[in-house]
């Protein structure tokens, strides 16, 4: 049994985090195949791609469920506690929900690591729980020769409705709330080319519960919502396209990325799953031609705990972002459905290319003026 100061958990799995997540091809093959009962009551399963359960009580209520799970993503137990249970959080935040309970999963080599170690990633999820408001009330483990530890959260809705996906409107404002680069830098972690300084900024935004970005959101009914984890940003954006039968134009210029995302991709330190999730992505995007293959690479890194995706009327959009402040973003908008989900452009901003479409007709007019004259 090794000593918990002598390890590093990372060193203990194949993957970091949500890199570690089945790609989205092979998931659907998968999920394709089962055959389960139907019944009235639910409200969204598996056969969506939202982030959780919904089903709805004979009094009408409605009950949010969910589950997630993952490899260290970080050598501290504790913060690698607290990340997960963040990341499984954010599901209900997500759904529009309010978090009631939990449960915690735990996959560990008892017979190889220190008890202390596993009672710091417990202690991590619990006291992310608490901050959320919720305590975790039993759980389930099993002897596992890769660490695992995440959590069962159940809620309910707000109200009388839920947020989905699938209701993205033309004219949305697409907004991310965190910024993005966690399965790069997690991956630099695990090879130990991370600086303390990256760690903590990615650290920071992992475990930053998406409690706050909903809150906000319930302000101003989004169309729809979901939040940035394994399949990538391009990849939940797609989802939410095919979902709401719409497309969707973002700005790489307009997505913030970690300390370090950049200069780890110029060493050659990229996750497996992010490659998946790009190769994935090719099948639904147009990515501008100037953009690099890293450039394109980041707008479908593994996410871990990542932010909200949440599509808003240019308006709510403006007013979320005054109230959120400055880590959230609008990085494009929804249009019309075209042959492509998504489009990654390169433009110098999002307004400039809103100002040139509404005006459009004005500057032709005075090319074409010009040339008589």
């Amino acid at each position: 049994m090794q000593n918990k100061e002598k390890i590093r958990l990372t060193t203990l799995s194949h993957g970091a985090g949500w890199a570690c997540k089945i790609g989205p091809e092979d998931l659907a093959q998968v999920l394709g195949n089962l055959k389960i009962s139907a019944n009235d009551s639910i409200i969204t399963d598996y056969t969506s791609t939202d982030d959780a359960a919904v089903v709805r009580l004979e009094d009408g209520k409605l009950i949010l469920q969910t589950v997630d799970f993952f490899t260290p993503i970080v050598d501290d137990p504790y913060t690698f506690g607290q990340i997960s249970a963040a990341n499984s959080l954010s599901d209900i935040y997500a759904m529009g929900g309010k978090p009631l309970f939990a449960l915690n999963i735990v996959g560990f080599p008892i017979q190889k690591l220190s008890n202390d170690i596993l009672s710091e990633i417990m202690q991590g999820g619990a006291d992310k729980a608490a901050e959320a408001g919720i305590p975790i009330v039993g759980g389930h483990s099993v002897d596992d020769n890769e660490p695992k530890y995440g959590l069962v959260v159940t809620g309910e809705a707000i109200g009388k409705e839920i947020w989905t996906n699938a209701g993205a409107k033309p004219g949305d404002k697409i907004i991310l709330t965190k910024p993005i680069g966690t399965g790069i830098i997690s991956t630099a972690i695990k090879k130990e080319k991370a600086s303390t300084e990256i760690i903590s900024h990615a650290v920071d935004s992992m475990k930053m519960l998406n409690k706050k970005a909903a809150e906000i959101a319930q302000k101003f009914k989004p169309n729809a919502v979901t939040d940035v984890t394994g399949f990538g940003l391009v990849g939940h954006l797609i989802e939410i396209c095919n979902a709401s039968n719409v497309s969707a134009e973002i700005n790489f210029n307009n997505i913030e990325l970690l300390p370090g995302t950049v200069k780890f991709l110029e060493q050659g330190i990229m996750p497996g799953g992010s490659k998946r999730n790009l190769k994935h992505a090719e099948n639904f995007t147009i990515f501008n031609p100037n953009l690099t293959y890293n450039q394109k690479l980041i707008t479908c890194d593994a996410q871990t705990s990542g932010g909200l995706l949440i599509t808003l009327s240019n308006g709510d959009a403006n007013k979320f972002i005054e109230e959120f402040g400055k880590k959230a973003k609008i990085i494009g908008e929804i249009t019309s459905k075209k042959n492509n989900s998504v489009s990654v452009e390169l433009w110098h901003s999002i307004c400039f290319r809103t100002y040139i479409r509404q005006n459009l007709s004005y500057i032709m007019f005075g090319f074409i003026y010009n040339l008589n004259l």
